[in-house]
């Protein structure tokens, strides 16, 4: 039971095109065990826009494997459910579906992509939190 969290660390990061007006971001802050490959956490879409989309807070689970292939050393898939509330005037809220897959190296740079209600993010960077990339490095 104890060898059940071993290894066990906090990643934090962006997905998305940080800066660029207008653009969703997908901000995560995991709890990673790669003993057991599994990942969960919360993922906070935000996007500057008025309406339900604006800002989404999502509790995400999903899989972290080693790849072996060059510069990309991780894969990561997440998943997760957020309500959504539909804006007047139309009335009421639905499940709706988050998914994310990243390719990244060691400190968590790299590429991805998330889709979530109508919208599709692909191709966009994955950056670490600063003070991650050197704890990782």
């Amino acid at each position: 039971m104890s060898d059940l969290l071993a290894g066990a660390y906090l990643a934090q990061g962006t997905i998305g095109n940080v800066g660029t007006p207008g653009a969703p971001i997908a901000k995560f802050s995991l709890v990673v065990v790669p003993s057991q490959h599994t990942v969960t956490g919360t993922v906070v879409i935000t996007q500057a826009i008025p309406g339900p989309d604006g800002h989404i807070v999502v509790p995400v689970t999903g899989k972290i494997y080693s790849t072996g292939i060059g510069k990309v050393t991780q894969v990561v898939s997440l998943q997760g459910e957020y309500v959504h509330s539909v804006p007047p005037p139309a009335i009421g809220s639905f499940l709706a579906k988050f998914d994310a897959h990243l390719a990244i190296d060691a400190a968590w740079n790299g590429t991805g992509g998330f889709s979530y209600y109508q919208h599709n993010i692909e191709n966009v960077p994955v950056a670490a939190v600063k003070n991650l990339q050197e704890e990782l490095v």
